[in-house]
């Protein structure tokens, strides 16, 4: 053990030697690695970053939560949106009675919502426009968050009531009340005036612009319906949607998803042979195709990148042909002095690793750099896994640029490289 601690260490103290004999030579050849790992992982950090903020732009969506509604998220090919097109969207009498059939044990909270944007609301001479009304039930805040930062939640008696109660956004917060508590005031949209109960977190903007909480209202499910005409088909007026949020002890939500479809065949009343006419929906499907997306973009950022890499490990394998040509009278006085076959190998094994190395790093520092420039929509991070990657990329392309050079010094024989000039 304490041979082989040896061996690298008088081993890296030669490379580092040779390095620095040649110092220009070596910052010429850490360029094309330091290029190539530069490519690499910079794509690799992109495709992360996009993906970390896409899904982060989704939890909206909530998680372990099967939502039925009348289109499904993801399309086949050769969709037949006809047979979805009169299909009815869900009513309160099917969130009653899904919520009395569902057992608590694959269950734990079932909600009904529905929104309407491109509301005004206004507050004395303060107005706000372009933002989201939504209708709630009260299990709403089991399904998907709604994280209050003033003031408090509904309660049961409120959303039996449907009472002119309201949880508002950051963004209304800050345009009807500039100066003041929200939480206790009254404001106007569509024609009814809603008490201020509370207010929720600044989310700010996200990649996608998918909806978020800054510019959302939500109100009781009674108070939304009194406002607006909801048909059985969703052909006029908005479309509400069920969740049902499952339990952590149900893998893949899978007997949810089965309990689900039998209640709601037995609740709109089909027979054994007809079709679904609902469709349910998990956030898995979208992250499902999210995944291949951003898979197929890695995948093609790490071929154009891998060019970049290849030419520099050419670049480094030419300077260890030119380096055991330099030093053959060297490796020819080693061996005569009784220098194994191996320690050689090593020597010119080491240089090369420790070159890419160099290289590697020298380009991860620079992509690091690249993270702390300020991004308004795209938060960029350098991952542990990504540092990782390119050092193990780094140290494979230096195996693979001097293993070759290093055998043919390793196999020098001794007393024709000691002549060599």
């Amino acid at each position: 053990m304490f041979l082989t601690i040896r061996l690298v260490l008088e081993s890296f103290a030669f490379a580092w030697q040779a390095l620095r004999a040649n110092l220009l030579r070596t910052i010429l050849s850490l360029l094309g690695v330091t290029v190539g790992i530069f490519s690499i992982i910079a794509v690799f950090m992109v495709v992360d970053s996009l993906e970390a903020n896409v899904r982060s732009s989704m939890n909206f969506l909530g998680d372990k939560v099967i939502y039925v509604g009348k289109w499904p998220w993801v399309f086949e090919n050769n969709f037949p949106w006809w047979k979805y097109f009169n299909r009815p969207v869900p009513t309160m009498r099917e969130f009653q009675q899904l919520q009395r059939m569902l057992p608590a044990t694959s269950q734990s909270g079932v909600a009904i919502f529905v929104a309407k944007g491109g509301n005004t609301f206004k507050s004395d001479a303060n107005s706000v426009s372009d933002c989201a009304l939504q209708g709630v039930s009260y299990e709403y805040r089991n399904i998907s968050s709604v994280p209050i930062e003033q003031g408090r939640y509904f309660t049961p008696q409120e959303m039996d009531g449907g009472r002119p109660v309201a949880i508002i956004g950051a963004t209304i917060a800050e345009n009807l009340y500039p100066q003041g508590e929200p939480v206790g005031r009254q404001f106007k949209t569509q024609g009814r005036y809603f008490t201020v109960i509370g207010v929720m977190k600044k989310e700010g903007k996200n990649l996608l612009g998918t909806p978020s909480n800054d510019a959302n209202c939500i109100i009781p499910y009674g108070a939304f319906a009194s406002i607006f005409a909801m048909s059985s088909t969703g052909m006029s007026g908005p479309s509400p949607s069920l969740g049902v949020k499952g339990r952590d002890d149900d893998p893949g939500l899978l007997n949810l998803e089965a309990e689900m479809q039998g209640d709601m065949r037995i609740i709109r009343g089909l027979k054994p042979r007809e079709e679904d006419n609902f469709a349910l929906n998990r956030p898995e499907m979208i992250a499902s195709a999210i995944g291949k997306l951003f898979s197929v973009i890695g995948l093609a950022g790490a071929i154009i990148g891998s060019f970049a890499m290849l030419v520099g490990g050419f670049g480094i394998a030419n300077i260890m042909f030119v380096s055991v040509r330099e030093r053959t009278n060297i490796i020819g006085i080693q061996k005569s002095l009784g220098a194994k076959n191996y320690f050689i190998l090593f020597q010119f094994l080491f240089e090369a690793v420790f070159l890419c190395l160099l290289g590697g790093a020298t380009g991860i520092f620079l992509v690091w750099l690249i993270t702390l420039i300020p991004q308004d929509s795209l938060a960029l991070f350098l991952s542990a896994g990504n540092i990782s990657l390119g050092l193990l990329v780094s140290v494979g392309i230096g195996v693979l640029a001097g293993i070759i050079p290093a055998v043919m010094a390793a196999n020098l024989d001794p007393v024709i490289a000691i002549r060599a000039k």
